[in-house]
């Protein structure tokens, strides 16, 4: 049965039709609305506007969001944690998650009959915020709350930065304290190894000291028409690394991993141990080529053929071969020269690279007089003398040939590897030399023919080292951070 509206005064008289009247005081909304569905704000205003008819209208309609609410004194930021993925805890859906501020739960929905309503009557449960809109809500009454002290927790969900605050990253280097008293230092903070997941760990916090690299992915604006969920993923990561008001002092990359994941075909996952060196070049081509397909998209007539990962990693080498032949081809920009007897093809070309990989010598196999394996050393200029445009590698794949590369053009950033894991009958190997290199000033001008910075532009290298290993950050001294089975290293070129 459908009761009849009337109102006078202040006063609600709902008239049924045996004509029984019951009065409702509604002056200041005393009495909370029932229960009601998801619905967005502009869409009820617009199923306010046309029942025009003289019905009763929602008594929310009327009830807008609210500066009080008499339950913020149960939120619980020690519990919440917003690294995980945007699933409900119940139904498994990634649809309208809201996270319950009191246990830190996600649910689904927020009108009658959805698990984040059933959870406030259940639990006595009643904040909650909109993991995608932001927006915070009093369930089960279902009105919006507006309260400025919820603001930090909007911005440990999403964080924020103004260009201002990029530009005074590395210049105001202050240290945060979590909740729990532990301090931590924006940028350096701790990662969880997500069940041999340390491959990703290690390059995201290299990746994190590209100051070029971290500004861009700070600004999602740089990024926003990109649909990609794996660029997406990464500025939100970055974002998280960086953000110094965070309830915790480590990052749990959860919801970059499930970008990962999905990418790569589950090539690099939790629970399975990768090379880092592979993830790293995977996930460098990965983003290039998802940030150049955006461009592409956004401007059909005009491709965009650099991107951040360009500009900060690509440079350029010449590669000459020389493959013996039997058969002199018809080409004339191929040079054919004789050599004992035997026809050599010689073929230049150019090609871009994103990281220079570094052979090191084989370990001894013989034991010393005290029956220990002797550890080698090796100068870093020493392996990087197969970039100087005379040494001679041999190449077997796809077909034997001396080749020779050397470098027409220094990236930005310089990302050496040293290949250490080689793959017998039986096992994986790792090579255990050690790679002598400066921690500061890398010159480069007796191995590489290309121009060098003037004397007065160098730099010292920082006067605190850290060493990160998941979620555990430490200070460290220089010279060892020369003494360690370096992998991976970046070294910045300073403007000439």
């Amino acid at each position: 049965m459908v009761p009849e509206t009337r109102e006078h005064g202040g006063d609600r008289m709902l008239v049924d039709r045996q004509g029984s009247i019951k009065r409702q005081k509604i002056e200041g909304c005393a009495s909370r609305p029932p229960p009601y569905d998801d619905v967005d704000e502009e869409e009820h205003s617009e199923r306010s506007q046309r029942n025009s008819d003289g019905r009763a209208q929602s008594c929310r309609s009327k009830l807008g969001p609210l500066e009080g609410c008499p339950y913020l004194d149960t939120v619980n930021r020690q519990v919440l944690d917003f690294d995980f993925e945007k699933f409900c805890s119940v139904s498994l859906s990634n649809l309208n998650v809201y996270a319950c501020l009191v246990c830190g739960k996600y649910y689904q929905g927020r009108g009658k009959g959805s698990h984040a309503y059933a959870h406030s009557f259940d639990a006595r449960h009643h904040v909650y915020i909109n993991l995608h809109t932001e927006k915070l809500y009093c369930l089960p009454d279902g009105y919006e709350i507006i309260d400025p002290s919820l603001d930090d927790i909007r911005q440990v969900l999403n964080p924020r930065f103004t260009k201002e605050q990029v530009a005074q990253l590395d210049r105001n280097r202050r240290w945060s304290r979590a909740l729990d008293g532990s301090d931590y230092l924006p940028g350096m903070v701790g990662l969880n190894n997500l069940h041999g997941t340390d491959f990703v760990n290690v390059t995201i916090q290299s990746l994190m000291r590209v100051t070029p690299l971290r500004n861009f992915f700070l600004m999602p604006d740089n990024y926003q028409h990109c649909g990609s969920t794996l660029v997406q993923r990464f500025g939100e990561l970055t974002r998280k690394i960086w953000h110094a008001g965070n309830f915790k002092g480590q990052v749990s990359p959860h919801g970059f991993l499930q970008a990962v994941a999905e990418a790569s075909q589950k090539r690099f996952c939790a629970g399975q141990q990768s090379d880092p060196q592979d993830f790293l070049a995977w996930l460098l081509n990965t983003l290039h080529a998802e940030l150049t397909t955006s461009c592409r998209n956004k401007k059909k007539k005009k491709k965009k053929k650099n991107t951040i990962i360009s500009e900060c990693f690509q440079g350029e080498m010449e590669v000459i071969k020389e493959i013996p032949t039997k058969t002199i081809p018809q080409k004339e920009d191929n040079g054919v020269e004789t050599e004992h007897g035997i026809n050599v093809l010689k073929h230049k070309s150019r090609m871009p690279f994103l990281m220079l990989g570094l052979g090191l010598p084989p370990p001894p196999l013989f034991k010393d007089a005290m029956e220990k394996n002797i550890i080698p050393q090796v100068p870093l200029f020493n392996i990087l003398k197969k970039f100087d445009g005379e040494t001679v590698t041999e190449v077997v794949r796809p077909r034997f040939a001396r080749t020779r590369y050397r470098i027409t053009r220094l990236p930005r950033y310089l990302i050496l590897h040293m290949q250490r894991f080689e793959k017998n009958n039986f096992f994986i190997e790792k090579n255990p030399t050690i790679v002598n290199f400066p921690v500061k000033n890398l010159e480069l001008k007796d191995y590489i023919p290309l121009p060098m910075p003037k004397e007065d532009n160098k730099s010292g290298s920082k006067t605190i080292w850290y060493e990160m290993q998941d979620l555990h950050v430490s200070e460290t001294l220089p010279h060892m951070v020369a003494l360690s089975g370096a992998y991976l290293q970046i070294y910045e070129q300073h403007p000439v």
